[in-house]
């Protein structure tokens, strides 16, 4: 008699190497899952209703605008001086193609404070205009920055370069037997930009817009200046003023969903755009040199997009920070701070990082768990993952304070940016041969072997991009920080911030431009890095 025996389930062996994976994946994880928990079944009760009936139609609204306004202003940005930089030639260029990356450096909020002063009533912008026109304040309008479009054009600054990024390598890497087909039809080079390159390189540029829309919803420090009523201030007001962290919770989903949503719009986009290349013929087409008076139109054209971006603002701080001298006796601690939770958080996320990308080598399991986690850490805004802190320290009785609160601060930090550090790791794998890995096991290397010998040390390769990455988007955070922080422990950030919500805005300059010098290396070295790899590849 045969015996009818259960399907077995083929569940993933889990190896010493998934386990640590696993055990990344949850550190990653938890913050924002419990986030999510608490605000599905908490929250409610009269102040939730409160904010449902007054507030919450309000919030979400004017989330929404700023991601649309962002989004337009971005893509005008972002996407002609891709084109132009990638396959034109006109004079500037090689400066353009790596200075448009520059405004990186410098976080939104700081460009909010610049251009708040600049453009303010009393400020050189309008203090030109009367002088020119003999006009008073009271005799013209002038778009205040305190607005949606104000806030969305700050966040435009600082933020189009992924995009640009992304435009950019997409452009370069177009098919020359596409184009010339393209030519040999007719086509007219607006016709060949808005017809063949632009729907190629589609994919890539929703990939860079959507990164940037997840970071303008998730800002909390530039529309809290420019009192602009986001998600992320309601989340943090009630939080804050109305002590209703249960209520922040349930808001923050819904800011969850919207990143998420964005990452679903890229995801489709991606999909649906995606156009494959058949042809044998593939080489990169070769810059088109613009007549003279195209080719100093859109020179300016860039010019006037590094302007706005990065040199008023930039400028505009070191102008009043040179002329007044406020706030440099009160900057070294805060200086010592941010430089001592930018290690511990750089480390602590380069370490999961490592974990997450090195388990995905393993099985499908962990590289799904390690994806996905990471990548709903880094959709998470950090004000989303500080209340999952919260949380966690309300529930296990321990308070805001000591070193329990850093060790919480430097866990956020890492579940925020894992996902950025384990990039230019993954970079780091792609570009080594399989056959490392098939050559130590039929050498009969154990995991723990070929983990030591083979995938370490070709990680170690992308560590300095990854450290770099991870260390300077750990000193901008600062809604974080602004939560989690122990009393009398402030960084550069949240002095900045103070100052600035005090109206202290000269003594804010000094640690906005810190913050600003500290993330300007690495931009700079990542900009050169990209340009010499665009000419390596034309050489080729």
């Amino acid at each position: 008699m045969q015996t009818l025996q259960a399907p077995s389930l083929h569940l993933p062996r889990l190896n010493p190497v998934a386990l640590i994976t696993l055990a990344a994946a949850v550190l990653v994880g938890a913050p924002v899952a419990i986030a999510i928990f608490t605000g599905l079944v908490g929250g409610g009760g009269e102040a939730w209703s409160h904010i449902v009936s007054t507030q919450l139609l309000g919030y979400t609204l004017t989330t929404l605008g700023v991601i649309a306004m962002t989004a337009l202003i971005i893509v005008l940005f972002a996407v002609p001086a891709a084109w132009f930089v990638s396959l034109n030639e006109f004079p500037g260029r090689g400066f353009f193609e790596w200075a448009l990356i520059l405004p990186l450096a410098a976080p939104g909020y700081v460009i909010a404070y610049a251009w708040a002063d600049f453009a303010d009533v009393g400020g050189p912008l309008q203090s030109l205009l009367r002088d020119v026109t003999g006009l008073s304040a009271r005799d013209y309008w002038f778009p205040t920055v305190y607005s949606i479009p104000g806030l969305s054009f700050v966040m435009a600054c600082a933020l189009f370069p992924y995009a640009y990024l992304t435009a950019r390598a997409a452009f370069a890497n177009l098919s020359l037997c596409t184009m010339e087909a393209a030519r040999s039809l007719g086509a007219s080079p607006r016709r060949i930009f808005l017809q063949v390159a632009l729907p190629a390189a589609r994919p890539a540029i929703f990939a860079g817009l959507a990164l940037a829309l997840m970071e303008t919803a998730a800002d909390y420090g530039a529309a809290s200046y420019l009192g602009v009523q986001t998600l992320s201030v309601g989340i943090f007001r009630a939080w804050h003023s109305f002590s209703e962290p249960a209520v922040a919770a349930r808001l923050a989903f819904l800011l969850i969903l919207i990143a998420f949503g964005l990452q679903f719009i890229e995801r489709i986009s991606r999909g649906r755009g995606s156009i494959q290349q058949t042809a044998t013929r593939w080489r990169t087409p070769r810059r088109q040199k613009l007549g003279s008076l195209a080719g100093w139109s859109v020179a300016l054209g860039c010019a006037l997009v590094l302007t706005l971006s990065f040199i008023i603002p930039v400028a505009r701080l070191v102008w009043v920070s040179a002329e007044t001298g406020l706030g440099q006796g009160q900057i070294a601690r805060p200086f010592f701070n941010s430089l001592i939770l930018a290690l511990a958080g750089a480390a602590a996320a380069f370490i999961l990082a490592l974990a997450i990308v090195i388990g995905a080598r393993q099985n499908r399991f962990s590289q799904y768990i390690g994806r996905f986690t990471a990548g709903a850490g880094y959709a998470a805004p950090g004000i989303v993952l500080a209340l999952g802190a919260l949380f966690i320290l309300s529930w296990t009785g321990m308070s805001v304070a000591g070193p329990a609160a850093l060790v919480f601060l430097v866990w956020i930090y890492a579940s925020r940016f894992t996902a950025a550090g384990a990039e230019p790791l993954n970079a780091a794998f792609s570009k080594a041969p399989a056959s490392l890995g098939n050559a130590a096991r039929s050498l009969g290397a154990s995991r723990l072997q070929r983990l030591a010998r083979v995938d370490l040390p070709v990680a170690m390769s992308g560590a300095s991009a990854a450290a770099i990455i991870l260390f300077v988007e750990t000193l901008k955070e600062l809604p974080a920080t602004l939560m989690l922080r122990p009393f009398n422990w402030d960084t550069l950030a949240v002095q900045a911030f103070a100052y600035a919500s005090d109206e202290r805005l000269a003594a804010a300059t000094l640690p906005s431009l810190l913050i600003t010098a500290a993330g300007l290396g690495p931009v700079i070295l990542l900009s050169l890095q990209l340009t010499r790899a665009g000419q390596s590849r034309a050489a080729g």
